[in-house]
């Protein structure tokens, strides 16, 4: 009897890795914490997956065009075992941790599976060929946050995120996160700080803290520590580098309406590196329905909320996420959004329909809302939306600031963020120089002066 041709074990010549990251900014750190590793144990980073031996993908499942995405990408990356030099396809994260065992008869193309606790085994995934047809799934609350010495190979040569915490410690009923990240755990300040230092010395312009919630930074330590206090260490970092230069940006992303204090605002206003820049995703307005989702808060309370965080941080930047079309949202509900929403006046609002799945508690919960309701309720509220973003960034012609420049666009144009623009979330400023006919460096700050603004950009040229 003839035995089945193993693959051939990877050599040196072909140690080859392609790794597609999907999903939040969060799984992007993980997915540059698995490269950094396979880097440390010889495999080369390829862009192209024809040429790879092994593929990864880093998945998302958080709602359903999230996990629809994840299997696509993985269905068509399976081809390069046909067509290409793919002998190993390894599927990480949030997918295989929410759909565990069954994944394994729905993906028969992948090797092995590797849950959220499981990404410190990725070597071993890719590298070990008897290895085929397994799920690797400890449970969450078992990891722990990368240390600040854990090999990372970044995304970008000038802007990283910096993950703070892990998983989540809220019970909202429309949310998997908790079940696939596990319950919240801070990362040690002194990890926090030292990773920061590391990456502002190797030239990195700006941090994004990143966690499941981020203002909840420290509620769990004993004593409890406090975001403000690790904002103010920080932002000495980012000066005390660079007392003759331009600071790094600090910014903090995943905020929550339960969690942010007046610590935090008031360190966002001491340091003129820490941007003003405050998101905090609220997903509804209307009382009944945050009861619903499990969200502790009220509609008031969002008020009070965000005029408190414009009475501390005069300019601050306010960003918000909404969900519309959950179970039970009525159109006196709907109207509460639109009144929070042109009542405060959000500079960036970004909206979702309501993704249900069995597997998550408002599943069971009765009048669900036909999705052609939720995408116009939706459509009228970004309606609303655009017009308030439109007259905000009117009000910013004529002012100069400072611009990171991200993207040479060709004919004297170049892309950009000021510090109230968020990566991959927000708008982008369009910088001219055809009247200077000089380059801008990528990954490096200029001053612009805004010349024109449209609903969500802006243009400018250098100052």
């Amino acid at each position: 009897m003839r035995s089945k041709k193993r693959p051939p074990k990877p050599s040196p010549k072909n140690l080859n890795l392609h790794l597609v990251s999907l999903g939040c900014a969060k799984n992007q750190v993980d997915s540059e914490v698995m490269l950094g590793r396979l880097q440390q144990a010889g495999w080369s980073i390829t862009e192209n997956p024809e040429e790879a031996y092994a593929i990864v993908v880093n998945t998302c499942s958080f709602i359903e065009s999230a996990a629809e995405e994840s299997i696509e990408t993985i269905v068509e990356l399976a081809e390069y075992k046909k067509s290409g030099s793919c002998q190993r396809l390894v599927v990480t994260g949030c997918l295989p941790e929410r759909y565990r065992e069954k994944i394994i008869q729905a993906l028969p193309e992948v090797d092995v599976f590797l849950g959220t606790a499981a990404l410190d085994q990725i070597v071993r995934a890719v590298g070990t060929a008897s290895l085929v047809h397994q799920a690797v799934l400890p449970d969450p609350d078992s990891v722990c946050v990368d240390a600040f010495n854990t090999p990372r190979v970044l995304s970008s040569a000038y802007m990283a995120y910096l993950k703070i915490a892990e998983g989540c410690g809220k019970t909202c009923s429309y949310c998997i996160i908790p079940r696939l990240r596990g319950s919240h755990k801070s990362r040690p300040p002194e990890d926090v700080l030292t990773e920061a230092r590391q990456l502002i010395g190797n030239g990195i312009k700006e941090l994004n803290l990143v966690a499941q919630d981020s203002t909840a930074y420290g509620m769990d330590f004993t004593p409890p520590i406090t975001l403000g206090g690790l904002i103010h260490h920080l932002a000495g970092i980012s000066t005390g580098k660079n007392r003759n230069k331009e600071c790094p940006w600090i910014r903090v992303l995943y905020g929550h309406p339960e969690s942010i204090d007046e610590s935090f605002m008031r360190a966002v206003a001491a340091y003129p590196s820490v941007c003003s820049y405050f998101d905090v995703p609220i997903q509804h307005a209307s009382d009944v329905i945050l009861r619903r989702m499990g969200r502790r808060y009220t509609h008031d309370m969002l008020r009070r909320l965000f005029q408190r965080i414009r009475e501390i941080v005069p300019d601050a930047c306010l960003r918000t996420t909404i969900i519309m079309g959950f179970p039970g949202e009525t159109d006196k509900d709907f109207q509460d959004v639109l009144d929070l929403a042109e009542e405060i006046r959000f500079d960036h609002l970004g909206a979702f329909v309501y993704s249900d799945a069995e597997d998550i508690p408002s599943h069971r919960l009765r009048h669900h809302v036909p999705r052609e309701v939720a995408q116009s309720r939706l459509d009228q509220l970004m309606s609303v939306q655009m017009d308030i973003a439109s007259e905000k960034n009117q009000k910013h012609i004529g002012k100069t600031v400072q611009v990171l420049i991200e993207e040479d666009l060709g004919n004297h144009l170049f892309a950009g963020r000021t510090a109230l623009q968020a990566p991959e979330v927000d708008g982008v400023i369009y910088v001219n120089t055809a009247h200077s006919g000089l380059p801008l460096p990528i990954g490096r700050f200029v001053q612009a002066r805004i010349t024109d603004a449209m609903e969500y950009d802006l243009m400018g040229e250098v100052a």
